[in-house]
């Protein structure tokens, strides 16, 4: 017994029976392949909010619970039944951005500065769904916010503006756009909607019996079959917008008309939070199984009001980037979408050329340039092995005989041509004698270049 519990405990100090620690189920690491597609996307999607000329603003995670509860709507499946709120700290982690973004609007004033803000943001959102394909319990957003404009044409533009940076991404989706009408047409549609669903009670699954009652216009937006049948002759919004908004919806069809942006009416498309008013949209696709939205956001009039602000309207959208990287990965040319990590890999044989190696690699990182080396001694096979899982661009060869003779071999990894180069003088000489045979050869491009599908 005792020497069992003494072999027992050795093998507990020494390792043998410690479980590994994992990720929290629906929090999902992002290794370096997968990264250089989110890099992608976030390139592509700074260039297009340049042209368009929104500015980027960093937000925290955490907020006050009150801020979610106030715009998305308390009686939204996000407050609850998804937050991860701190009840003691009264305290989230954002499920989303829009709430957050204009919150520090707000508390900074920023509409004193000018009339109209373009704004976006991109970062992490927490919601306890259950995890499946395209949507992870930690996910992440591109989000993007006009404040001050209520011209139905602003609508049209952010529209324009999403479908551009899906188009630029290579991605195929189509536009879904739908109004909600405002405080004073929604009551006489919610009323109608309230009393079609009531006399249907018994065909509706039980999350959309609770939701006619607190929030009937999610029960247009079920995913279940049965409840997705019913209420197809359901009474549609567009049936009895006011004639505001009736002007506001068709205005912003005609400049989507003039934006040739290709567009389909959804009736029952309805957003999950409750700050919506008017125009909504979904950038959809077919390639995700039931999570199709890739994109989606609409007009907030009254929202900015609500949270103890000024009168100011505002729209905007949010893309998930999980969900695009799924679809750049299913895509045939989706390895197009990488990067030479390594502009250079020095390969160095014995003590002094790695103590030399490491002077030389130093200067040319201070000029800009991405190098390698390894200092462990490994023989020059392993070495050039490493360079190519480095996806090195060069290689540079130094061993006892090239510092004797001043002269190392320099190694298009492409082409596999290869050629003396000096090495005498001093660092800086050499790092910049380097440079300039880098950028002689074909292939060489600079680290920032812009990736392209």
């Amino acid at each position: 017994m005792i020497v069992s519990y003494l072999i027992t405990a050795i093998a507990y100090q020494r390792g043998a029976f410690l479980l590994k620690i994992k990720a929290i189920n629906g929090f999902k690491d992002i290794l370096p392949e997968e990264v250089v597609l989110w890099q992608h996307i976030e390139a592509k999607a700074r260039d297009i909010f340049r042209r368009f000329c929104f500015q980027e603003i960093r937000l925290p995670i955490l907020e006050k619970t009150e801020l979610f509860a106030r715009s998305i709507g308390e009686a939204t499946d996000i407050v609850e039944k998804e937050m991860y709120t701190f009840t003691d700290k009264a305290i989230t982690m954002r499920p989303e951005a829009t709430a957050s973004l204009l919150r520090g609007f707000i508390e900074h004033s920023l509409h004193v500065k000018q009339p109209v803000h373009r704004l976006y943001t991109l970062g992490p959102m927490f919601r306890h769904e259950r995890p499946q394909k395209g949507r992870l319990r930690q996910f992440h957003q591109i989000d993007a916010e006009i404040l001050g404009a209520t011209e139905p044409g602003v609508d049209a533009e952010l529209m324009a503006m999403g479908q551009l940076l899906l188009t630029e991404l290579g991605l195929a989706a189509s536009l879904e756009v739908n109004s909600l009408g405002c405080k004073e047409c929604r009551p006489g549609f919610r009323e109608n909607l309230v009393q079609y669903l009531n006399e249907r009670q018994d065909g509706l699954c039980d999350d959309c019996k609770r939701r006619t009652h607190t929030n009937p216009l999610r029960v247009l937006d079920c995913k279940k079959a049965d409840c997705k049948k019913l209420v197809q002759d359901a009474p549609s919004i567009l049936d009895s917008l006011c004639a505001k908004c009736d002007v506001h919806f068709s205005a912003v069809q005609r400049s989507l008309d003039n934006l040739n942006v290709e567009y389909k009416l959804n009736p029952f498309m309805v957003r999950g939070l409750d700050y919506y008013t008017r125009t909504t949209f979904e950038f959809t696709t077919n390639d995700l199984g039931s999570q199709s939205a890739i994109a989606a956001g609409g007009r907030y009039d009254g929202l900015i009001e609500q949270l103890g602000g000024p009168k100011i309207p505002g729209i905007g959208f949010a893309l998930g980037i999980e969900r695009l990287v799924l679809l750049l990965l299913d895509k045939e040319d989706s390895e197009k979408v990488q990067q030479s990590t390594i502009d250079i890999y020095i390969a160095a044989l014995g003590d002094e050329a790695i103590h030399f190696s490491s002077a030389l690699i130093q200067s040319l990182r201070v000029k800009g340039i991405s190098a390698a080396m390894n200092f462990s001694g490994r023989s020059l096979k392993s070495q050039m092995k490493q360079a190519g899982r480095l996806q090195a661009k060069h290689t540079l060869i130094i061993g006892e005989n090239e510092l004797a003779n001043h002269e190392a071999v320099f190694r298009n990894m492409n082409t596999k041509q290869q050629e003396s180069i000096s090495i005498q003088g001093d660092f800086e000489t050499q790092s910049s004698r380097l440079i300039d045979r880098l950028n002689d050869t074909n292939d060489y491009s600079d680290l920032y270049q812009s990736i392209k599908i």
